[in-house]
């Protein structure tokens, strides 16, 4: 609920701390933020960027709540252990934070798309779910994040750097080189950027150190629907004609062996 982590953000346009009223959220300055009924609330000023459709959302869950990507989740929650408070930037429906948050540990879920937050604001009852830019201020107070996750979202290394307490880690999970093979062939979508971690390095690098890294791969068997789901879910959404997109998954075997790639690494504020 927004209750528990209040205290730890602030307003996004004058940064000044937040009290929860009623169905609102206000500053001291009279900046004013409404909750909705679902328990988010929105701090965006105005709309930005891509966010998540209805569409994308329902086949996210459907997808994650299916367990597909369990071993991913547990190994997020194991990494994020002791962490009194957990961020995440791109949460998306929650799914992950809600399993990284141990016995008193509060989650922040910040997104673009209000129909991710939605559920991801029922998540977990210590999940509080804010709608907000992360190419923007983060409506995060300053050292405030003990783990700050990062899955397949963008990243903003300064805001990433001022929200983080010393001692705290950055999170950061992109997909593998061989992430969702064989159906990025078979079905045309996005493939991963082959200088996504040098990227990854240029981002970052000014004010993180990177500590860790590892890979984590998944084997699946997905049916068409959970195919169809997996698409829908992604950056490939935007990008493949659903009629087409049809026709390529009935030619796939039922089921048909997909392999997922997770590269997870971690950083460290650096000196």
């Amino acid at each position: 609920m927004l209750a528990d982590v209040i205290d730890h953000l602030v307003c996004p346009a004058c940064r000044e701390a937040l009290r929860l009223t009623g169905g609102s959220v206000g500053c001291a300055r009279g900046h004013s933020y409404d909750v909705a009924r679902q328990g988010y609330v929105n701090m965006l000023s105005r709309p930005a960027g891509t966010a998540d459709t209805p569409a994308m959302v329902a086949a996210r869950a459907r997808f994650l709540e299916a367990g597909h990507y369990a071993p991913l989740t547990r190994r997020l929650a194991r990494l994020c252990a002791g962490a009194a408070v957990v961020a995440d930037a791109g949460a998306g429906t929650g799914h992950h934070l809600a399993a990284a948050l141990g016995p008193g540990a509060v989650g922040i879920a910040i997104d673009v798309s209000k129909h991710a937050l939605k559920r991801a604001a029922r998540a977990h009852p210590r999940i509080g779910a804010v709608v907000a830019d992360v190419w923007r201020p983060l409506p995060v107070g300053d050292a405030r994040v003990d783990v700050l996750l990062n899955v397949f979202a963008p990243r903003n290394a300064e805001e990433f750097a001022r929200v983080l307490r010393p001692g705290g880690c950055l999170i950061v999970v992109t997909p593998g080189p061989g992430h969702l093979s064989p159906l990025v062939g078979r079905l045309g979508l996005l493939s991963v950027d082959e200088d996504k971690d040098r990227r990854l390095e240029d981002t970052l690098g000014t004010r993180f150190t990177r500590v860790a890294e590892e890979t984590e791969e998944i084997a699946l068997r997905l049916g068409h629907e959970e195919v169809e789901a997996v698409v829908g879910m992604g950056p490939s959404a935007w990008h493949t004609r659903p009629e087409e997109l049809a026709a390529k998954i009935a030619a796939l075997p039922d089921p048909v062996p997909v392999t997922a790639s997770f590269h997870i690494t971690r950083w460290a504020l650096s000196a």
